[in-house]
């Protein structure tokens, strides 16, 4: 599957998550440890400082196993991951390893990073569970930027009952029970026909569960965040590595030295007005969030494409980064064929007040029914049958596994019985 390489380091203290093991994205930096970028020209780097993400999650316990595979310098050059629902699919980038690994059982939970898709799209792939919080909640200190106004730490787990139980773990309080609706795009973005469908058989089978779900024609304005989402990358990733290119010419990757001489063409100008054009967006998004404070849509365009030469199309999760919100991809049921992901997303201001996962966009409104925002996906996952409430045979290559299981659960109440 090629996901990652293992060094275990040492927990720095007792907490929550001790003895459980973690892998991270090999653009986060962890002392004694080998940090790469994804990239052959930093071959055989070790870090001499662990960054804020990984000394929080080993004051509470945690024990780094290694780190994972990403695309060089965290961009498009994809690394020798493979999916592990089927080896001959891309896994997603740019955190392929953070995914696969969990989806493969290796680790329970995984580090990964978004710049447009980098979580979202991998989790649907690989048929785990990804969330993305809102922009700059969790620390980026050691983190090797490519747009600072977009790049954003997330996790990977099996499930959203993990998610939730991991979220706890770190500190983050789970929010408040509230009821209320949400919504769908209609028109739905353009998606593949697979993803279409299952999109719909979602909102369907929601709806005939009582959940209240509202129409909201949202189509042209999530093109235009695609469109200054690529503009922001371009602008600032340029910039950050344009020493780079200085540095190490032919030898660069060709999709980094392409993004920093086009980069560079792009004026002050116009990312001064894309700028604006997002703060302006950000508003208008507000108000949407005022009635329907989560929106769902697909997780990605459709299910993992075949070959390793893409990761796929990040177009389904940009809009969401670049307007800073928080975002989680949970996975469909899977009858046959490569797993869908699902994808909701909060408003940002909720995010900060509750510090909980998206898990808690939204509430069932049937009468008498009242929720913990966090744990609204795992009404989704009960209501739709979602990986974890039962489990699911897959298959990785030609050996069968189970996937699906509530990770966090077995290991906590593991180490307690026997503590």
């Amino acid at each position: 599957m090629h996901g990652w390489w293992c060094n275990p380091g040492q927990a720095a203290g007792e907490g929550p998550l001790a003895e459980i093991p973690f892998g991270v994205k090999d653009i986060v930096e962890t002392k004694g440890m080998a940090t790469e970028y994804g990239s052959p020209l930093y071959k055989g780097r070790v870090g001499n400082a662990d960054a804020a993400i990984i000394r929080e999650l080993r004051s509470r316990g945690a024990v780094l196993l290694g780190k994972t595979v990403t695309t060089a310098f965290a961009y498009r050059t994809p690394g020798p991951t493979r999916n592990p629902r089927n080896l001959e699919h891309t896994p997603g980038g740019s955190s392929s390893g953070s995914a696969a690994a969990v989806a493969a059982g290796m680790v329970p939970f995984t580090i990964g990073e978004q710049t447009r898709g980098s979580i979202l799209r991998p989790a649907s792939f690989c048929g785990v569970t990804g969330f993305k919080p809102t922009h700059d909640l969790l620390p980026m200190e050691g983190v090797l930027p490519l747009a600072k106004s977009l790049d954003t730490l997330g996790f990977y787990t099996h499930t959203p009952a993990d998610m939730l139980e991991l979220w706890k773990a770190t500190g983050k309080p789970i929010g408040r029970e509230e009821q209320f609706s949400f919504g769908a795009p209609e028109p739905i973005p353009e998606c593949d026909p697979e993803m279409l469908n299952a999109f719909r058989q979602s909102i369907a089978l929601l709806r005939r569960s009582g959940i209240t779900i509202k129409s909201i024609n949202i189509a042209d304005e999530l093109k235009k965040l695609v469109e200054a989402s690529d503009l922001i990358e371009a602008y600032e990733g340029a910039r950050f590595h344009e020493s780079r290119l200085k540095e190490f010419g032919d030898k660069l990757d060709q999709p980094i030295a392409n993004l920093v001489v086009n980069g560079l063409k792009i004026s002050t100008g116009r990312y001064d007005e894309t700028r604006r054009f997002l703060a302006e967006s950000r508003m208008r998004f507000a108000e949407i969030f005022k009635s329907t404070p989560v929106i769902l849509t697909p997780a990605a365009v459709g299910p993992a494409p075949l070959g390793l030469s893409t990761t796929g199309d990040p177009r389904m999760d940009a809009p969401w980064t670049a307007l800073g919100t928080p975002a989680i991809s949970i996975p469909r049921p899977m009858a046959s064929g490569l797993p869908l992901g699902l994808q909701l997303t909060a408003d940002p201001a909720r995010m900060r007040e509750c510090c909980a996962p998206p898990c808690y966009c939204s509430s069932v409104s049937a009468p008498g029914r009242r929720y913990r925002l966090p744990r609204f996906c795992l009404e989704v996952q009960n209501q739709l049958g979602f990986l974890g409430s039962g489990g699911h045979t897959g298959t990785a290559g030609t050996k069968p596994f189970r996937f699906g299981i509530s990770i966090f659960g077995r290991l906590l109440a593991s180490r307690t019985s026997v503590s």
